[in-house]
């Protein structure tokens, strides 16, 4: 059983990606790639698409998860190296599988903007990329599962704002902590993975950082907070003992209304009761398990008044523990 446990995960080759997708230019612009589109079709989005010279394929960016790699880091960096820019990813689009002789892909996908780059290079993987509206995105595609990726992004909002629900990493045994529980610092575990977060949640761009009042939720977004340089603001809202359900819950749909990008750090005691309330107030399913373990979040991409797609994810693992759209 074991083995042949083994032969199957060997057969899965996981890749990560993103659909990348600007505001549309207009006719006039001397920078659009492609030609015109009459009507209504102008204020629409510009999507990327590459050429792979070994294949002779148009498709989106995408690649190999190294070993040991986040899916949300190999996203971001596949991007990068395949087209020069940095994408600042948006909501999760359906995972993607097909097969490749005998073994089976499966692609981790985003809707994703532009945030950074420089003019395209072209290299050995990828000797063009384009940016065209979706009609034309559509005909240059070379695979039937790429179209549907476009028909999935195009049904759902464009533009989205992230909602990190974060539990604090690993602050040692409460049993073995003799001052004031709200001192308890990060333990060495802790503190590798609040490094590794900082990198995670990057990949969907800088935000506001609310964290609860104690020394280990605020310990854990401070890496965070120095690469994107912005101030921690501790929220008692959030606070294990300080707060309540129904507390925590109306600070949390307050800020999720403003549109804003924000990260809120809290304890295991919280998260649920978070998670839960956010899903009902926008009419969305909750979880089965709207739990965290440690170094655990949770990410609403958030559009007006709608939940445009939910995603978890652990420093601990390099796929989700779970997704839905």
């Amino acid at each position: 059983m074991t083995a042949k446990g083994e032969t199957a995960a060997r057969a899965v080759v996981r890749a990560a990606g993103v659909l990348l997708w600007r505001d549309g230019r207009g006719l006039d612009d001397p920078e659009r790639d492609g030609p015109g589109l009459d009507g209504p079709g102008l204020d629409g989005p510009e999507i990327a698409v590459i050429h792979r010279p070994r294949y002779d394929d148009w498709s989106f960016p995408k690649g190999k998860i190294d070993k040991g790699e986040h899916m949300l880091r190999a996203a971001v960096r596949e991007t990068e190296e395949e087209t020069g820019v940095v994408p600042r990813l948006g909501r999760r689009l359906p995972t993607s599988s097909y097969p490749i002789g005998d073994r089976t892909k499966q692609v981790y996908y985003w809707a994703a903007r532009p945030v950074a780059g420089g003019a395209f290079t072209p290299n050995h993987e990828v000797d063009e990329l384009v940016w065209l509206p979706p009609t034309e995105v559509e005909a240059r595609l070379s695979y039937g599962h790429d179209v549907d990726l476009l028909h999935e992004f195009l049904r759902g909002p464009r533009d989205s704002a992230p909602l990190v629900i974060l539990r604090h990493a690993s602050a040692g045994e409460k049993l073995h902590w003799r001052e004031a529980d709200e001192l308890r610092p990060l333990d060495a575990a802790g503190r590798a993975e609040a490094l590794a977060l900082a990198d995670l949640l990057h990949a969907y761009g800088p935000a506001r950082l609310v964290s609860s009042t104690t020394a280990r939720c605020v310990e854990t977004v401070l890496p965070y907070a120095r690469r994107i340089r912005e101030p921690v603001v501790t929220d008692a809202a959030f606070t294990v003992g300080d707060t309540s359900p129904a507390r925590a819950v109306a600070r949390i749909l307050s800020l999720a209304r403003d549109g804003v990008p924000t990260v809120v750090c809290t304890h295991g005691e919280v998260v649920s009761e978070l998670v839960a309330g956010l899903c009902k107030d926008l009419g969305e399913k909750v979880p089965d398990d709207p739990s965290l373990r440690k170094a655990e979040f949770w990410v609403a991409h958030l559009s007006p008044r709608t939940m445009a797609a939910l995603e978890r994810h652990s420093v601990r693992t390099t796929a989700p523990a779970s997704a839905t759209t």
